[in-house]
């Protein structure tokens, strides 16, 4: 599929690194559970059955997660006409359109391609923002969806997401199951439990690598194809003031999809989880639309098609 979409071809030679350095972490992750756990057909078809599951399922996953439903033109018709315009602008596919009933202001896009993804946008989100504003987050979305990037970040989270869940069986097992085994079981579930953490952590670090610069090219690709950047710096200024002063345990219920969200669930007071943050920081992002801005002032400030 090819939209009108700005390419980015560092966005696409990150995402070819990224997946073969998971792929080999992923490997070699698969390859220790094997000797240690003795079982190639049971880590086999775990392993596999729970990859394929994710990928081919993420956007029923994610939309479940999320309390979100899909939504018709008739009961959203802004929403639609926001997306009906910008994917004629894009020449691409329509997604699916869902709302989640949160007050979090917040969109995410996610699904396996572009015929079979889902754009999903918060009732808070649509309550804040004007509809060029509006607009300006949808077509950030949207830019996931054409770049592809939202099904490399979704089968890149797969393995961390594993690797996490074996590390918390593995201690829930020696903390509850000690008296009830021996020292030989009890150093192989250390040993696996050790292995999963070294995985978890380098997933951990890649994915925030590749997810840090996949945002600052959807905020350019959106500010190219409406040629406003200074309205998608306005949303961004409006919505990420705003999600600090959400209740910061509604913030912790959303942030497991921090990787797929227009702006991270992040609260006032976070220095550490900002350091290790899925997206730059706001004054980055402001600063990357001003550069933009700037260019599109020079080019008469028109959108990238028209120009």
């Amino acid at each position: 599929m090819r939209s009108r979409f700005e390419p980015d071809r560092q966005l696409n030679a990150r995402m070819v690194v990224t997946m073969f350095l998971l792929g080999l972490v992923y490997v070699a992750f698969v390859a220790a559970l094997i000797v240690l756990l003795k079982s190639v057909v049971l880590v086999v078809v775990i392993a596999g059955g729970l990859l394929v599951a994710q990928f081919w399922f993420s956007d029923r996953i994610a939309l479940y997660a999320m309390h979100g439903r899909l939504v018709t033109a008739e009961e959203q018709p802004r929403l639609h006409g926001v997306i009906d315009r910008l994917c004629a602008t894009a020449d691409m596919p329509k997604p699916r359109v869902a709302i989640s009933e949160m007050d979090l202001p917040n969109a995410f896009a996610t699904g396996r391609n572009a015929d079979h993804a889902v754009v999903c946008v918060t009732t808070g989100l649509l309550r804040r923002l004007e509809t060029e504003e509006l607009e300006g987050v949808l077509a950030h979305e949207l830019s996931h969806v054409a770049h592809r990037d939202v099904a490399v970040i979704t089968i890149a989270s797969f393995l961390g997401v594993i690797a996490g869940l074996i590390v918390r069986f593995a201690f829930y097992s020696q903390l509850f199951g000690g008296r009830n085994r021996d020292q030989n079981t009890a150093a192989l579930l250390a040993i696996v439990m050790a292995v999963s953490a070294l995985v978890y952590a380098i997933s951990f670090l890649l994915i925030r690598a590749l997810s840090r610069y996949r945002e600052l090219a959807a905020d350019r690709a959106a500010a190219m194809l409406t040629g406003k950047p200074s309205v998608l710096a306005s949303a961004l200024t409006k919505v990420s003031g705003d999600i600090a002063r959400i209740p910061t345990q509604d913030l912790r219920t959303a942030q497991a999809f921090n990787a797929f969200f227009f702006t991270p669930a992040l609260g006032p007071g976070t220095a550490v989880a900002n350091m290790f943050s899925t997206h730059p920081s706001l004054e980055r992002r402001i600063e990357a639309l001003a550069e933009i801005s700037a260019q599109l002032g020079e080019a008469g400030g028109k959108p990238l098609d028209e120009a």
